[in-house]
């Protein structure tokens, strides 16, 4: 094994890595939707991830990702919000206001 096979295996270990932490990421923010949803009584369609850096939070090098969701608080209307994301812990969850029975909520 030459050195240029070692740094090859590095590089795929670190891909799969890379992989399996985007993975914890999403399904951690899918929970986190979910009982977010169940809390303020709205129905969850469909999450997707929109942006991810890596960058210092609290001195752990982590993902920072972004994810838009969207959401009916009727069952007919469609609305888009955000998650934010460090790693596998939620920031905050931005939604617009959304109708509810005809209401504006």
């Amino acid at each position: 094994m030459n050195i240029y096979d070692l740094i090859i295996l590095v590089i795929i270990l670190c891909l799969f890595a890379m992989f399996w932490r985007f993975r914890a990421i999403s399904e951690q923010v899918k929970v986190s939707l979910e009982q977010y949803c169940d809390k303020h009584n709205i129905q969850l369609i469909s999450v997707a991830r929109t942006n991810t850096r890596i960058s210092s939070y609290r001195g752990k090098l982590d993902f920072h990702t972004e994810f838009s969701f969207d959401f009916s608080g009727n069952g007919e209307d469609s609305y888009q919000g955000k998650v934010f994301m460090i790693g596998l812990h939620t920031l905050k969850v931005d939604t617009p206001a959304y109708k509810i029975d005809g209401n504006f909520l």
